[in-house]
């Protein structure tokens, strides 16, 4: 079965021509608010949704992904949406494939697009999040109302939801440092939430929150499950080929960051002037790279100054 949707993904995509434009752009892709939220099914019971992050025509029409499964015993949603209004839509798109109670919410990042909505979820759905995101949104319930996470995972953590695995690992500290990816063994299916954004470039979060150069060995660990299917936290949800590919690439463009910044850092170049003499190459076309580049850098000359430990 897993063979025959993979088959079946690519199909669609290399039939799709909003998929041949290799980019997090929603505008270059052609498409508007109206396409959104978009449901991909990735194998029996196993889906992603995509919704516009921002509008058309601004510097924000990308997207912000979640994911979910569902099963005999309940639904599993790894990443929520950015308002109660987005997060509402999703839930009544999982209700027109099942009336199955959602169980479990993993938090694979504390940012406000991917929790802020997280009221609109039933009351008795479980919160899950490393520990580092549940002190993040405790911190964050003093300004707005968050559901704080109940349990953590530190490690890793096996679920099984009817006759489902769903297995949740902590494999390194990347954009929000308390990471979490979800991964499907039985379908060989990962969520990576925001360690991994398909064509866009490199963020280190609103809150500051990334660590560029540990963000490199994180990616490297997810490359090494191998899986079928990699699924974004913030970029289109491409075929299976594409995705894997890009998932190299976006640890090549964090690769150039990093030695950049490091080279200019060494040259004692301070860390405003710095964008300015960076060489990004291939990478300096990517959707917002003019945008997320001069955090990115401060980010990174920060790091290197061990200030983020």
């Amino acid at each position: 079965m897993k063979v025959a949707f993979l088959f079946f993904l690519t199909c669609f995509f290399a039939h799709s021509a909003s998929a041949q434009v290799r980019t997090a752009d929603a505008d270059l892709r052609g498409l508007r608010e109206s396409d959104f939220p978009r449901l991909i099914q990735l194998a029996d019971n196993v889906y992603a949704y995509e919704e516009l992050m921002g509008e058309s025509g601004t510097s924000f029409a990308f997207t912000t992904n979640s994911f979910f499964v569902v099963t005999s015993d309940g639904v599993l949603i790894a990443d929520g949406q950015g308002s109660d209004e987005k997060t509402r839509r999703m839930i009544s798109e999982i209700r027109s494939i099942t009336d199955q109670p959602i169980r479990y919410v993993i938090i694979c990042a504390d940012h406000m697009d991917h929790v802020a909505g997280n009221t609109a979820f039933p009351a008795s759905t479980t919160f899950i999040a490393h520990p580092t995101s549940q002190a993040e949104i405790q911190l964050l319930n003093n300004r707005v109302s968050i559901p704080v996470p109940t349990e953590t995972v530190t490690d890793s953590r096996r679920l099984m939801l009817g006759d489902t695995e769903i297995r949740i690992e902590f494999l390194g500290r990347a954009h929000t440092g308390g990471d979490l990816v979800v991964y499907l063994p039985q379908t060989d299916i990962l969520f990576t939430g925001e360690i991994f954004f398909n064509r866009l470039y490199p963020s280190v979060g609103g809150n500051r929150s990334g660590r560029p150069i540990e963000w490199i060995e994180t990616l490297k660990r997810i490359e090494a499950i191998n899986a079928s299917i990699v699924v974004p936290g913030h970029g289109f949800v491409d075929s299976p080929s594409v995705l894997a590919e890009e998932l190299v690439n976006f640890r090549r463009a964090l690769e150039n960051l990093v030695a950049e910044s490091t080279r200019l850092y060494e040259a004692g170049v301070p860390s405003n002037r710095a964008t300015r003499n960076m060489n990004l190459g291939e990478f300096q076309y990517w959707y917002r790279a003019v945008n997320n580049l001069p955090d990115a850098v401060d980010q990174v000359y920060r790091e290197l100054n061990g200030e983020l430990d």
